[in-house]
């Protein structure tokens, strides 16, 4: 039995052999929704058997990046109002909201992909912007037109309106009373800029987990997404897939220093300059990246296509050649439907293209 699938990114033939029930014949059309250029990271996948959403959320460099341009503009100002469009937004009920109306921002924290807003007489706004959630600087008093603003936080020079892409509405937005209960929304990851190696080593290996998973888990390091985690691991030279308790010394050196100067890259590259405007198109996505959201793409150190890996909403991007040796990474769905046909390394990769 054959069946042809048509749609805008994919063209394939499936042929199953009715006796064995296994995958007989794989075209090439395969081999280039797989491998081929993606285009833009921002597209919407529409494989009928493999859909998924390619999302991104602000990470550290970017939560820095807010932070930065906040402090300016709000820091020693008076919150005069709060404004709610969305009632879910508001995830606590004491103490209540407007009790921080009137009241003089003191200072501006990061807690993991957090914003905490600290007003007078220890009361905290906390902001948690999740996948689509992002902030614009906007005129004072500016209307919440539209269901994607959620909030509005008025100033004396101007509002800043929290919105919110999509349906599915997962900001929040928490009001609590003095550090001892700001501390609580801390998972306990380390910022890798105040660990040294022996703290950093000990953490990842706490337990036994792929370095994706372990860059990525909030209880572990502090701020560190699926977008910057590509970066790190590419900067390593590392693959995504290696267990913690695995690497050698050296390794671990390289993956500390990749960890630090990947960060540091891009909190530098995206503090925005004094009385600049306010950054409008915070993404975990950056064009000049190395690795995260360049699928297809050659790698900028060895001109290697690279490569990904899709589960659920996200995918990881890395480059064979210079992170596994030039083993293909086997893709969770697509591997599974292809079984023994699915390529395992850089030279049969070129070997299907060929064909």
């Amino acid at each position: 039995m054959a069946e042809c699938v048509k749609n805008r990114f994919v063209h394939y033939e499936v042929v199953v052999n009715r006796k064995s029930s296994c995958l007989a014949r794989l075209s090439t059309h395969v081999y280039r929704h797989m491998f081929a250029a993606a285009g833009s990271a921002a597209q919407v996948c529409q494989t009928p058997a493999l859909p998924c959403n390619l999302v991104y959320m602000p990470e550290l460099p970017d939560i820095a990046a807010y932070i930065s341009a906040l402090e300016p503009r709000i820091v020693g100002q008076t919150l005069e109002h709060v404004r709610l469009a969305s009632p879910f937004l508001l995830r606590t009920v004491q103490p209540p909201l407007a009790g921080a109306e009137g009241r003089t921002v003191r200072e501006l924290r990061r807690i993991g992909k957090r914003i905490a807003i600290g007003v007078g007489d220890d009361l905290w706004l906390v902001l948690h912007l999740m996948i689509a959630g992002r902030l614009h600087w906007r005129p004072a008093n500016a209307k919440l037109a539209g269901r994607q603003n959620l909030a509005a936080f008025d100033f004396p020079k101007g509002s800043l309106v929290l919105t919110e892409a999509g349906s599915k509405k997962r900001a929040s937005l928490h009001v609590v009373n003095g550090v001892e209960n700001l501390d609580a929304f801390n998972a306990g990851g380390i910022d890798v800029f105040t660990a040294d190696l022996d703290s950093f080593r000990t953490a990842l290996t706490s337990e036994n987990h792929t370095l994706k998973r372990a860059l990525t888990d909030p209880r572990l390091l502090s701020g560190i997404g699926n977008a910057y985690s590509d970066e790190i691991l590419h900067a390593a030279q590392l693959s995504p897939l290696t267990q913690t308790q695995k690497l050698t010394p050296d390794q671990w050196e390289r993956l500390f220093s990749a960890a630090r100067s990947t960060l540091q890259l891009w909190i530098d590259r995206l503090q925005p300059a004094p009385g600049s405007d306010f950054p409008e198109k915070v993404t975990a996505f950056r064009k000049d990246m190395a690795a995260h959201g360049r699928y297809g793409e050659p790698c900028p150190r060895c001109g290697e296509k690279i490569l990904r890996i899709r589960y659920a909403d996200k995918e990881t991007n890395y480059c064979a050649r210079c992170q596994t040796g030039g083993k293909v990474l086997a893709d969770r769905s697509l591997s599974r439907l292809l079984g023994s046909d699915w390529p395992r390394t850089l030279d049969e990769l070129e070997a299907l293209k060929r064909k």
